[in-house]
Formats: structure tokens, sequence, C-alpha cells
């Protein structure tokens, strides 16, 4: 298939421009176009068929709703089952413009459109180009952004090319898009109206012409908490994600500031192509490949519509480690965040945080997780069992990365830890669940490939959550693995790992 590009003037779009454009709608094409928050990949909401195309086109999965955009408010009620009062009070207010509602549907809109879901998304654009071509092809058109599925979404028509030439049948290129952060989606569907996600028009604003509006816990959660899981399914997905590593680093300037070049600088050592993620203040302050502004702490909204460009930028640049500041703005900083700490996975490094000063009293669960389960990782958990006091609430356990069936105890490990007085009697070795990392646990592995490991396999998993045992001691060298050793070399990593986590205790009294 061959993508047809039409250039339009985004203040005065040629209508006859955009008949091409309008009749491949009505055909069951798709046409990607600018709106005011990012570029969206078009078809016939009411055709099952476009909307098919769509998934297809951007890889996205099939749970993931559409959001249907309209030119008109009767195009809502011939749509939705029901029109509250609250949604033509948002109307009166905020349409057009960047705002979705959600409202339960009827059968005007197929299933394959709602992701299979009862309810719909409908919003209706600001941007001159979507009003036109909406008007003129009088299509109501299921539109979400116009990019392969997980990448940053496209804030210029290159972005989409990039992504979708050959693909889809046209993109309207109608230059730079305003905002570069998708619409607030609220859903009206529920007893109290509730953001699903959060976008140019704040919590603050919804208030002012609602009164009580919720935000679903799930995409506040910045440690990627998978017990709370947003509601809005596109939600649970990774998505705007770079090709490389990308970390968010959180606390004071200057602090972030320094372990960002203090981390670059780990990372060319060991040969990687680093980038930053920095403002005008603070650009000239790193000291890596490729710094990039994201824009203006005085003026957020220039931080929101750069953000993904910046994003596809360290793509071009083949930038392998990312690191970016965080942006806590008072107006749109939860939109920032939220695509943010998507875009990078939920990795998240608190700069004050040092890694050898770290409580292991105020968690829950600790879990030592190395191998096949059955030498350092239960050595460990019995070493802190008993330097624990006796009444503690830390659950301590002992898990494998790898166990394809129950083990017991390594006999040298058994001998080791029975010469300190630290029985596992009947133990088996079992591997580390996914729903065991909860948000009072931390995860301890005897080293970084272990770490790494935990962080790619399991979504509950994250920078702060998952440590490497020698790195919160403070310590140079890795866990020494003894397996296969002699007995002394056992005992060696016994009394190794015991300094360690004396360590790791003491540092953490008060």
């Amino acid at each position: 298939m061959v993508t047809k590009i039409i250039k339009i003037d985004p203040d005065n779009p040629d209508k006859e421009a955009l008949k091409e454009a309008c009749e491949i709608l009505k055909s069951g094409g798709l046409v990607a176009f600018p709106t005011e928050t990012v570029y969206g990949l078009g078809g016939d909401a009411k055709n099952r068929y476009a909307s098919e195309k769509i998934y297809a086109a951007k890889g996205r999965p099939s749970d993931n709703p559409l959001i249907v955009h309209i030119h008109d408010f009767s195009e809502l009620e011939e749509i939705a089952a029901n029109v509250p009062d609250s949604a033509r009070k948002l109307a009166d207010r905020f349409w057009p413009g960047p705002l979705t509602m959600i409202l339960p549907k009827n059968n005007v809109i197929p299933l394959e459109t709602t992701g299979g879901l009862d309810t719909v998304a409908v919003r209706m654009p600001s941007h001159p180009v979507a009003r036109a071509l909406l008007t003129l092809s009088n299509v109501m058109v299921a539109a979400p952004s116009a990019n392969t599925s997980g990448r940053p979404s496209p804030t210029l028509a290159e972005h989409v090319e990039e992504d979708l030439s050959g693909k889809i049948d046209c993109i309207i290129d109608g230059g730079p898009v305003n905002i570069g952060l998708e619409s607030t989606i609220v859903d009206l569907s529920s007893p109290v109206p509730t953001i699903l996600r959060p976008g140019y028009i704040n919590k603050a604003m919804l208030e002012e012409v609602l009164g009580e509006v919720n935000i679903d816990p799930g995409i506040l959660d910045s440690n990627a908490n998978k017990n709370i899981r947003p509601k809005a399914p596109g939600m649970r997905y990774r998505h705007y994600a770079p090709k490389g590593d990308l970390t968010v680093v959180e606390g004071d300037e200057s602090v972030v500031i320094k372990k960002i070049n203090d981390l670059v600088e780990k990372d060319k050592k060991d040969g990687k192509k680093t980038g930053v993620i920095a403002t005008v203040e603070t650009k000239d302050m790193y000291h890596c490949d490729n710094v990039l502004v994201a824009g203006d702490r005085n003026d957020e909204y220039t931080i929101a519509h750069n953000l993904y460009d910046v994003l596809r930028k360290f793509d071009e640049l083949g930038t392998e480690k990312m690191y970016s500041e965080s942006f806590e703005t008072p107006k749109i900083g939860m939109a920032i965040m939220n695509r943010l700490l998507k875009a990078a996975g939920h990795r998240v490094i608190h700069a004050e945080d040092n890694k050898s000063v770290l409580r292991l009293q105020d968690f829950r669960r600790v879990i030592f997780a190395a191998g096949n389960g059955i030498c350092r990782a239960p050595m460990a958990a019995g070493i802190l069992i008993k330097l624990l006091p006796e009444n503690s609430p830390v659950e301590v356990l002992s898990r494998g990365l790898v166990v394809p069936f129950p083990e017991p105890l390594n006999q040298k490990s058994e001998a080791v830890m029975a010469s300190n007085g630290i029985s596992f009697e009947g133990f088996e070795s079992r591997e580390l669940l996914n729903e065991e990392i909860t948000d009072k646990t931390i995860v301890i592995t005897m080293d970084e490939k272990q770490r790494k490991f935990i962080l790619d396999k399991y979504p509950s998993a994250n920078e702060n959550n998952t440590r490497v045992l020698a790195q919160m001691a403070g310590e140079e060298l890795e866990t020494m693995d003894p397996y296969g050793g002699s007995l002394a070399k056992y005992g060696l990593c016994f009394e190794a790992m015991k300094t360690s986590l004396q360590k790791v205790l003491s540092s953490g009294e008060e």
C-alpha cells in the first residue's frame, strides 16, 4: 500500500484538498490527521471492518477501545444510550476541546470500536483540520493516536509516516500539534465522574463544572503496583516508550542533577550511548552524549508539547540509556508524569535515597531471589531471620528465578546454616511469583544480572523494590556464588552475606 501525504494549512484547511481523505473514510479506509492533542489514526466508527484495520495497522490490543471523534453534540445523542446532565455541562464548557467522555453505548457503534465494552468514549476535537474532516465527510471517526502501539504518540506528520507509512491510506500533514498529550478521559458511566486518563483538562477544571470528581487510583501508581489496575484498558499497557531504557529520577533539583550525572558516567564506562531529558533551566548542567530540552519549568505546557518529540529524537540518535528529571508541575503535571512513567516502564530512582541506607524494617516482606533458589537465597533468608528481632513483623522469604520443579536445600548450604544454628527443615525451592511483589515488598538479588532479569520479567518489580544485596550494603563486589565449590567456599559466602545484611540493618537504624 502507498500512503498518500496531503499537506494542509492548519489555520485555513482547503476543503478541496480534503475531499480525497473524506472519500477514504467513507469507503472504510484509514486516514491519519492532526488534532489539538496528537495525530489520530481515523476510520469510520460505525464500520467494524474499519476499526479492525486500525487495530491491525497499529498492532493495538483489541480490548483497548477507540475514541469516537464527532463534530456536533447531536452525534453524541445518536450513539450514547443516554446523555446525562453532566455530559451536557462538560460539553458546554470544554467542547470542542481535549476532553473525552465515556458513556453507556447503544448499538450504533459496534463492539469492535469499543474494545468489546458496553460503553463508548467520545470527544469533539477543536483542531481546524480535524473539524473540517469530520464535517465534510459526515463520518463519526474512531481514532486512537496514529503511532505503532507502545511507541511515543505522534505530534508531527513525520512521526506518523515513520510508524505507519505503507500500512494506512492517507496522512494529512497539518504541521505540529498544539498540546502534545492525549485528551483527558472522564468516565461518566459511574456514580461519581472519574478521571481515567489525565490530560490538559485537569481535576480542578472538571470539579468547577461537576463538583466531586474522582481519579482512578491505577493511573496514580508511580510504583507500578499491579494490585491496582487502571480502569481504562489502554492504561494497562506500556505506552509512549522509546527504544532504549528510560529512567525517571525524582528529588530536589541539585541532587537529581548529580545523580543523573553519576549514572551517565557509569553508563559511559560501560560503553552505552546516553541521553538526558532536561529543561531550559538545567540543560547546561549535564555531562552526557545528548541532552534534549523538554521545555521550560516556568511554562509547563512546553514540556507537554515537546515530550513525545524528545522521546522520538532519542530513538533517532540511537540512545541506549536515558534519564529524565521529574515534572511535578501544578496544572498539567499529572498528565506529563503519567506519560513519562509509562514511557519509563515505571523505572524510578529517588535521588535522595542512598542504596546503602534502606530500612528493611520498613517493609512487610523481604524476598531473597537467586538462581534455582536452593543455595544463596535460602542462606540469606535464614541469616536475616536470625538477625531480626524475634517479634519482627517482617516476613522473610526465599525464592528462585528459574524453578522447573521443587528441590530440597543444597546440602552444603544446609550444612553451613546448621553450623550457625539455622534450620530450614522440609525446605523446597519455589519460583518467585509476580503477586508476591506488593507495595510493601523488597526483592533482594545477589547480582545485577538477576535484578535485571526480575525487572524484565515481573510487572510488579521496579527500580525501588528490587535491589542487589552488595549495593544495598555499599560494597563494590557482588555476592560470590559458591555453587559447585567446597564447603569452605559456602562458608565464606554465608559470612559475606551475613556481613552485608548486618551493614544494611545497621545503616537503617535511627
